[in-house]
């Protein structure tokens, strides 16, 4: 079984994961790494392996030190703090609602992009503790990014053997490569997507992934958003409050 959670750093292109790569991959024609590892610096459409699927599709670009936390923490620490606050506005207070298996942070959720990767996430639904589940959480969070990157229906047969070709460039295992492959070739299903969040907390953090995978302005992929957060059950005030911690992680 390949490791979802580091197959998630090579999709989102982390620098971490990018430092592995200049080490170790062979020099390219054009010099460095392959282009897929040249982390977020030029937006996700540039860096990881979510560039080949969103390919000349405005990407977004990663703030500050987040690009240095690996793709789950990143995103859990996004969806902790965007339930927390909408929690929080529901009853009136700071420090209000809990997400499930948690303790009430001690201080107010902090607001700057970086402070999204909060520590208070980790041992929640958000940063599941056992390594199994934090796999699994992974495994979904990819599969809602690449069914989100196809809503345009940009990836056709011809696209997906272009993607195909690039991955033997990436330097990914045959497992990597299967499961990736597997997941282009479905055809767009949203219920197949509604139905890996187990729960509310997993609902927000696949709505989040899903919004950092689009092209923002591309009217299609913001109808599948819509339609996404409808279908995942996504009270108005808690899906707002996911967009924001998305715009200030990624612009």
């Amino acid at each position: 079984m390949f490791d979802p959670q580091k197959l998630l750093d090579q999709f989102m292109g982390s620098n971490t994961q990018n430092q592995d790569q200049n080490a170790n991959a062979p020099a390219q024609s054009g010099g460095g790494i392959p282009d897929a590892f040249k982390g977020f610096g030029g937006g996700l459409a540039a860096g990881g392996l979510a560039g080949l699927l969103l390919g000349t599709k405005k990407g977004r670009k990663m703030a500050g030190s987040a690009a240095k936390i690996g793709g789950v923490a990143v995103l859990g620490g996004l969806a902790y703090k965007a339930y927390n606050d909408w929690q929080a506005s529901k009853a009136g207070g700071p420090a209000a609602g809990q997400a499930s298996g948690g303790q009430a942070p001690s201080e107010p959720a902090p607001q700057s992009p970086m402070k999204n990767v909060t520590p208070e996430a980790e041992g929640t639904a958000f940063l599941p503790a056992p390594e199994a589940e934090r796999n699994a959480l992974g495994v979904k969070i990819i599969q809602a990014m690449i069914a989100a990157a196809k809503a345009d229906g940009h990836i056709d047969a011809q696209e997906q053997q272009r993607i195909f070709g690039k991955f033997d460039e990436a330097g990914l295992g045959m497992e990597e490569k299967a499961f990736l492959m597997d997941e282009l070739r479905k055809p767009l299903d949203i219920d197949a997507i509604v139905a890996l969040a187990d729960n509310t907390e997993q609902a927000v953090e696949i709505y989040a992934a899903s919004c950092l995978a689009i092209d923002p302005d591309d009217p299609a992929e913001q109808a599948y958003l819509a339609m996404l957060s409808a279908r995942l059950k996504l009270a108005p005030e808690l899906k707002t409050n996911i967009e924001a911690e998305v715009a200030k992680l990624a612009v």
